[in-house]
């Protein structure tokens, strides 16, 4: 679950099967009752019916919360962490970084880091068509070194310059969802 959109569907799905909830946050619900297996298979067909997937396996589990929390930290707030992303992920998740690392990238072909790059030039992009920030502003506020560093990201990851990209308004942004489920980086 990326979005506010996706737990009220969950909710929903949740209280028509007749069940309560105590949480229901990103990529985690936790149930009152124990769940017959019938209502399990309800419940996957209801959420996957609403574009969503129920995950049980352990790691996929962990992924998910991994991407969570890397789309909330870009996406879904105004300032980063002014910390390490390694430790604040690491933090977050109550696990070691090198342990995430390594399943992150088996699971999903590329790293953590690139991940998380992928998710700044997406949001980079979407903070130019917005033309509310200059390059310079947009690259503090995504915690770059500098406008060349965010330059060159941009370029390698999307072929354009920051500056051309601004030019092709017509040039569509990834959903959040989609993000890193290809090589998107080189």
């Amino acid at each position: 679950m990326v979005s506010n959109r996706c737990k009220i569907a969950v909710k929903e799905e949740l209280t028509k099967l007749g069940l309560h909830f105590i949480i229901v946050d990103l990529g985690e619900v936790e149930i009152m009752e124990t769940i017959s297996i019938e209502q399990l298979e309800e419940l996957k067909i209801a959420l996957h019916s609403s574009g969503l997937e129920l995950m049980d396996d352990k790691r996929a589990v962990l992924i998910e919360k991994i991407k969570n929390v890397i789309t909330e930290m870009v996406h879904h707030t105004d300032e980063l962490p002014k910390m390490n992303y390694s430790d604040f992920i690491s933090e977050k998740l109550k696990y070691d970084y090198t342990y995430l690392s390594n399943i992150f990238s088996e699971v999903k072909g590329i790293t953590i880091q690139q991940f998380i790059i992928i998710h700044k030039i997406e949001r980079a992009k979407e903070l130019l068509l917005y033309d509310e920030l200059n390059l310079t502003e947009i690259s503090y506020k995504l915690h770059y070194s500098s406008v060349a560093h965010l330059s060159n990201q941009f370029k390698k990851v999307t072929g354009l310059s920051p500056s051309h990209y601004k030019q092709l308004k017509d040039k569509r942004r990834s959903p959040i969802e989609e993000i890193g489920n290809s090589s998107d980086i080189n």
